[in-house]
């Protein structure tokens, strides 16, 4: 099957992430993938040797939100022609060229999946949580008109098709991580920060991580110089907040890391990590630590509490993550068999419910049924035989 996927490839995200390694997973299965996303032409990369790229031309681009230039559906239309896949896959990047694909696709006849990341809260709880939940509003009316939307847990479904998406128009398939690739394993993190224990916060530095509240509880919880916090990321709060929580605190930042294999070895040190978001939807950052049997703390927001559900994880309040944290990290230093335990439960879990491989063959399922049509029972192909001899 020929996938047409637009999504993103820069600057790094959740979405980047999931972007590649959904691609990759589809090309080892022996898809064909053209992979469409806003970049300058002389920035274009293809990671896999059997990835072709499309650049589409663009005004502004961030992690959040990204403003296409004004040729550049006109460009993606064209592309499309010329390509002619099987079906558009649009990993959504709350960019105003998302609102025209359903015409588009319609136009051209092609199949049309969207997978929706914008992080929320089940309840609004804040200004961060609200904006979000106006985001799902502004796009349900567009949402309505694709074939098929993937969302990453019930809780999602459930707040889409109340805003109005058909029910049967909403999949849910989990995000998932390769446990071979993260899993248990040596780490010299611990000997590079002088550690006894380690934990670590990965992800954006940024007002809806909520990352300040996790320093404060962090700062008053006094765990002592063989307790280390690392920070690993960057965002718009980072230079401010390292101003505050430095060595004296034992927090140590490392600032974004590219290579993924770096990531892996902090997450293979660390004896717990802590995500205190305020707003998620499912967080990859949290499914990899998971996957590496890492003892996970994290915010009941999005999806997260329900992947850390029945004992496999801490689960916090989001507005209270200062406090429960100075209460739980000292239990969690004089109690290492518990983050032990925490740990092995997470990775089992990830085995259970979060593998690329079985997000991968539900993916597959899904393309089948857009793409293949429904042919109608032969009892309604075939002309009734009226009693007064007519057909209708």
């Amino acid at each position: 099957m020929h996938i047409a996927w637009l999504g993103k490839k820069s600057p790094f995200c959740g979405n980047v992430t999931y972007g590649r390694e959904i691609t990759n997973a589809l090309l080892e299965r022996g898809h064909r993938v053209t992979f469409l996303h806003f970049a300058q032409s002389a920035d274009a990369e293809t990671e896999h040797p059997d990835c072709v790229e499309v650049s589409l031309p663009f005004l502004f681009k961030s992690q959040i939100l990204t403003i296409p230039s004004p040729k550049s559906g006109k460009l993606l239309i064209e592309a499309l022609r010329q390509l002619q896949p099987d079906l558009v896959h649009a990993s959504l990047t709350l960019s105003p060229l998302d609102f025209r694909l359903p015409e588009i696709c319609d136009q051209l006849g092609l199949p049309l999946v969207a997978t929706f990341h914008p992080p929320f809260d089940r309840k609004v709880r804040s200004l961060t949580s609200g904006t979000q939940h106006l985001t799902y509003q502004l796009y349900t009316p567009c949402l309505a008109n694709f074939d098929r939307v993937i969302v990453f847990s019930n809780l999602q479904r459930d707040l889409l098709v109340k805003l109005g998406v058909p029910e049967d128009t909403v999949a849910v398939i989990p995000n998932g991580v390769d446990p071979q690739k993260y899993s248990p394993g040596p780490s010299t993190i611990k000997s590079e920060v002088n550690a006894e224990q380690l934990f670590v916060y990965q992800g954006r530095v940024s007002p809806e991580k909520n990352v300040e509240a996790l320093l404060k509880g962090w700062r008053q919880a006094r765990l002592g110089s063989s307790c280390k916090l690392v920070i690993v990321g960057s965002g718009p709060l980072t230079a401010s907040l390292k101003m505050f929580y430095g060595a004296e605190d034992n927090v140590t930042w490392l600032g974004f890391v590219a290579d993924e294999q770096r990531r892996i070895e902090i997450l293979r040190g660390a004896d717990g990590f802590i995500l205190p978001s305020l707003v998620e939807g499912l967080s990859l950052s949290l499914l990899e630590a998971m996957a590496c049997g890492v003892a996970c703390i994290a915010t009941d927001v999005g999806a997260d509490g329900e992947v850390l559900e029945g004992g496999a994880g801490i689960i916090l309040d989001p507005q209270r993550v200062s406090s429960q944290l100075q209460t739980i990290l000292p239990i969690c230093r004089d109690q290492p068999e518990m983050l032990d335990l925490l740990g092995r439960k997470a990775r089992q879990r990830v085995l259970d419910r979060y593998t690329l491989s079985d997000n991968i063959s539900h993916l597959e399922a899904l393309y089948t049924e857009v793409v293949t049509p429904v042919t109608p029972p032969a009892a309604l192909l075939t002309p009734l035989n009226l009693p007064n001899g007519s057909s209708s």
